[in-house]
């Protein structure tokens, strides 16, 4: 055994700087077969300050395969990913929801902990010691519920991985170095987004420097030139949280996207509504009308409405049983209104795109604080708009700037210290599911693949990485900077501590498992993109597509099919959906686009019928063994086309080679690497056959992550109902003893 001061040899590499072992028990059983107990693991228990561990020395029967993940061990879960800690005793039928500070008066038989990213993990006692069991349940429990923010496991790590004694960086991450995703932290990165989109007419302010004007709005935001600062000043205390207006993002037409809070005087409201029109329409050059979007009129879902249906959709995914058939099923799916909710969204993001493009009119954004509703429709507009936004780098970008330096709330919206329900709402989620639905739709026109959007919803729950640990850029400056004084850690010249951005990958991923993010069959920008002074020209490995091929249809002789998509009814269906005297402007302007040939790096607008936006299966179903398709799924296809691509890249290099008169040698120390996961056979005599670990849920494995029925214990589905997600306290109060 291990000491508490060290965490298990065997999982040694895994451990990271600050982490230590708090509690452990031996001769646990981690759950894994639905039908008995002859597949399960036999380990240890151990709970650390970062992380759930289960250390075993047994292997799974069957193969499997997941990324190896550089801050995780096979089987371990962060505390700040799990969501509700439940201890059973079966013979006293008793069931408790452990938190931070909670006492337990029985010894558990069993451990079950409810995960954020859907997993349901399940532990049994049998064989363990009471008192040893019943520590390290008390133990998880107590330290994934972190009563304050400076206590996430972040603040240690970072404390001292990045920064020795003298003030010194140590093993740090520049930001301005070989980081490639600008950060939206500083006045330069603004200036080339504004040169990048043409929009000459606004400029960097800096009044918020130091957060003097309003605490939740970053250093740094772009304003129209005709607004002086000291205009700005005086308008802020008349707008919620002294949010004034953020620029977002300019069409090249110079219609400009603004999102700003709401106006809280009412005397002055038609004064200052007015006094940021004109500005606004000032910077366009055809001076034309601004049109102000309400975005808490009733259309839109409000913060709680998605938590919900997030609450229902995960229950109808790994809760019920799967043993129904597909068509009540799919009803349980689309009561639980998640769908609709991506709908009405992409939807909204269509009628702003229609202002922007036809009307060559600006838009502002309205919502109350500016900080929910607005980064999701303001982030998908850009990403059917720009195609720069469509790239890996863009659309990191994006997200640095429209949801972390805007003040998204990712410490209260994630619930990062369980404090407040009520605050918690998945709004990235469901804006990387509809970034998903226009992935799927328009395969060609994204760099990234769906496995890279699962992965960065993940991320959410490290608390290691400043992008989604905090509500604002200040709050992350105020804590990093009292965590500092209070730990006596010298910063040198900076001002608060840096926390690594999880833009970079290789914190988290080897550069073989991140080329699980490039797509095959992205055809990429060739225009040039400057930054940082270097000019990078993003392109194609398989460049276009088949020429029957029209914005998400197919003529009607083809017989290309998009998995899960019914592109082949589309003019049948939006016949029976809406007769074209009722279609609105913005109605018909989608189908007018719809019906012309695709064109991957311009606009990109997507089909709202429900046949075209499916569940996104490999995230919501990843962790279900029963979903599991051995050999199957959108990952064979993606295997051929990777392979496809592999090749093409070296006959490339070969050529490139060739043409430049040196001797190819594709395989030497000095070739480069590909772009593509799954690679071309080196030789004519190997075959690159498809592995025989692939499967729907690749490369994520639900072997041992849920187990539905009752395993020597409590049947779940007397457990796994309640207000909330499995148990509301209430219901348990008579149960604890």
């Amino acid at each position: 055994p291990s000491s508490p001061e060290t965490v298990s040899p065997v999982d040694v590499n895994r451990s990271l700087v600050r982490e230590i072992v708090v509690n452990e028990v031996n001769f646990v059983r981690k759950c894994i077969g639905a039908g008995g107990s002859q597949d399960d693991l036999w380990g240890k228990l151990v709970c650390t300050n970062f992380k759930v561990s289960f250390v075993t020395h047994d292997s799974l029967p069957q193969q499997r395969f997941q990324c190896a993940h550089r801050l995780l061990g096979e089987y371990d879960v962060p505390l700040a990913c799990v969501d509700q800690v439940i201890t059973v005793n079966d013979a006293k039928g008793k069931r408790k929801i452990l938190g931070s500070n909670k006492k337990l008066k029985f010894n558990p038989t069993e451990l079950i902990l409810y995960c954020k990213d859907f997993r349901i993990i399940r532990f049994r006692f049998d064989e363990a010691g009471p008192e040893s069991a019943k520590k390290v349940c008390l133990a998880i429990g107590h330290y994934s519920h972190p009563a304050d923010t400076q206590l996430l496991f972040g603040f240690e790590y970072v404390g001292t991985r990045f920064y020795s004694s003298s003030g010194e960086r140590v093993n740090g991450i520049d930001p301005g170095g070989r980081l490639q995703t600008p950060l939206f932290d500083c006045s330069s990165d603004w200036d080339r987004e504004i040169k990048r989109t043409g929009a000459s007419e606004w400029r960097v302010c800096s009044i918020n420097k130091d957060y003097l004007v309003s605490p939740s709005l970053p250093e740094f935001f772009v304003v129209p030139s005709s607004l002086a600062d000291q205009d700005l000043k005086q308008y802020a205390c008349y707008f919620s949280a002294q949010r004034v207006p953020l620029w977002c993002w300019n069409h090249p037409s110079g219609s400009a996207l603004v999102r700003m809070s709401s106006i809280t005087e009412p005397l002055q409201q038609r004064k200052l509504d007015q006094r940021i029109c004109n500005a606004v329409m000032k910077s366009h050059p055809l001076r034309s009308d601004v049109h102000k979007v309400e975005l808490e009129n009733g259309l839109l879902p409000t913060i709680h409405d998605i938590q919900a249906a997030l609450v229902k959709l995960r229950q109808f995914c790994v809760i019920e049983p799967f043993e129904e058939s597909e068509d009540k099923w799919l009803s349980s799916v689309e009561s639980s209104r998640w769908m609709e909710y991506v709908r009405v969204f992409l939807k909204q993001a269509v009628e702003v795109v229609y202002v922007l493009e036809w009307k060559q009119a600006s838009v502002i954004l309205q919502e109350e604080e500016d900080r929910d509703l607005s980064c999701v429709v303001a982030s998908l507009v850009q990403v059917m708009c720009d195609p720069h936004c469509r790239s890996l780098v863009g659309f990191q970008g994006l997200v640095q700037k429209e949801w972390v330096m805007a003040g998204h709330r990712f410490l209260d919206r994630c619930n990062h210290l369980k404090r407040n329900d009520k605050e918690e709402s998945p709004l990235f989620l469901l804006f990387l599911n509809c970034v998903w639905q226009l992935l799927e739709q328009h395969p060609t026109a994204f760099e990234f693949t769906e496995v890279y959007l699962s992965v960065l919803s993940d991320s959410m729950w490290l608390p290691v990485f400043s992008t989604f640990l905090f509500n604002c850029p200040q709050q992350r400056a105020e804590h990093s900077r009292d965590f500092a004084l209070t730990k006596r850690i010298s910063l040198g010249q900076e001002q608060a501590l840096r926390f690594p951005p999880v833009w970079d990958w290789s914190q988290q991923f080897s550069l073989k498992d991140q080329a699980l993010f490039n797509n095959p069959l992205y055809v990429g920008k060739s225009a040039p993109c400057v930054h940082n002074g270097t000019v990078r020209t993003y392109s194609s490995t398989l460049r276009g597509v088949p020429s029957a091929l029209r914005n998400g249809s197919l003529a009607e002789h083809d017989t290309l099919m998009r998995r899960s998509s019914l592109v082949s009814r589309l003019r049948t269906d939006s016949g029976l959906a809406r007769e074209p005297q009722q279609e609105t402007p913005a109605e018909r302007f989608l189908r007018d686009w719809l019906s012309r040939p695709a064109e991957p790096n311009s606009l990109l607008l997507p089909q709202l019928l429900p046949s075209h936006l499916p569940l996104w299966r490999l995230h919501f179903l990843r962790w279900v063994p029963e979903a599991r398709i051995p050999h199957g799924g959108p990952i064979t296809a993606f295997h051929e086309l990777s392979v496809l691509a592999d090749e093409i890249e070296t006959l490339q290099k070969r050529l490139r080679q060739y043409t430049g008169g040196s001797i190819p040698a594709p395989d030497g120390p000095g070739a480069e690497p590909s772009r593509m996961y799954f690679k071309a056979a080196s030789s004519p005599q190997e075959t690159a056959g498809a592995p025989d670990y692939l499967s729907s849920t690749f490369p994520f494995s639900p072997v041992g992550n849920l187990c539905r029925r009752s395993i020597l214990g409590t049947p779940l589905s007397k457990i796994l109902n309640g207000a909330k997600i499995w148990l509301s306290t209430e219901t348990l109060a008579n149960d604890s003893i």
